[in-house]
Formats: C-alpha cells, structure tokens, sequence
C-alpha cells in the first residue's frame, strides 16, 4: 500500500477516484428545452416537429422510394420474357428486409415500412410472373401443346399425310 501511494502522487489519487471523462460521453442527458404539448400543437405543427417529420430524411425518403413500386407496377404490362429475374428478386428481398427494419428502428418508420411493403409486393407478383413464363418456355404453353395434339390428330386420321403431302397425293389419285 505504501509503494502504491508512492508511484502516485498527491493529485493522483483525486483522478483516480473521479470517473473518467469517456465514461459520460454516451449518456443522455435530459433536455431543459420547454416543449409544448402535443394538444396545443396544430396537425401541421406536429407533422412539422415529428422525429419522422416533413423535415426529416425519415419522410422524404419513402415517398421518393414510391418511385420504385409505381415503376414495378407499371412493369405489369411489360411481357414477362423482357424482365429480369435478378432485379426483381432483389426488390422483393428489399421489400421484406426493409419492412421489418423499420418497424424496429427508432423513430419507428410506418410510411416508409408501407413503401417497402409494397416493393415486396410487386416484386413477388413480378418474380412469379417470370418463374411462370421460363416454365411455360420449358415445357411449352398451353395454346402450343393443344396446336401439336390437333396436328397429331389431323396426321393419325390420314396417316401421315401432313409430312409428305405429295405421297398423299399420289395415294388418292391411284
């Protein structure tokens, strides 16, 4: 104990009982700022001083990121085979990660968990709608498989005419 008090001085054993300075950087202090309650507040003046208010990045980015779901929307009447797959798996992943962020977030984000809702939305309609046409590619559409049976048809009941009509004519004339 004696070789201790030695090594340090007689300040130093004041700042060695005071907390140090880096401790007390990442609390919160309460404010003094008088603010009015929320009731004598209009609708505008709330909207203007909420944490995701008109000011805040928290409302301006969701109403720019509508941009995304009206342009997935409007990809609805584009034909499935000029759409991209990657693209619109990525914005339906988009969708459902940012949907659940940001309803855990502080300030808790509803326009922007709303936007994101429906970018997953659209991108699952549209991923459906190119995993249906690269399946239909695969084993044919409907209308062809049905053209095919009629050929198959038409061929059975002439015995095989359709391939090699000049045979088949030569047959019916003789």
């Amino acid at each position: 104990m004696l070789r201790n008090s030695m090594r340090l001085g007689p300040f130093s054993r004041h700042f060695a009982r005071a907390s140090p300075f880096w401790r007390s950087l990442g609390r919160r202090h309460q404010s003094t700022e008088i603010t009015p309650p929320a009731a004598n507040q209009s609708a505008f003046q709330r909207l203007w001083n909420s944490p995701v208010g008109l000011k805040t990045v928290h409302f301006w980015a969701p109403v720019m990121k509508w941009a995304l779901v009206l342009a997935g929307v409007s990809d609805f009447y584009r034909p499935a085979e000029k759409l991209s797959l990657t693209q619109n798996f990525a914005l339906t992943a988009t969708g459902a990660i940012w949907t659940r962020w940001c309803l855990i977030i502080k300030p808790r984000n509803v326009l922007l968990a709303a936007v994101n809702f429906f970018l997953g939305c659209v991108g699952v309609v549209q991923v459906s709608r190119i995993l249906m046409w690269q399946q239909s590619v695969k084993n044919g559409t409907a209308v062809e498989l049905v053209e095919q049976d009629a050929k198959d048809a038409v061929r059975s009941a002439r015995g095989g005419s359709l391939e090699n009509p000049e045979a088949a004519a030569k047959s019916a004339i003789q």
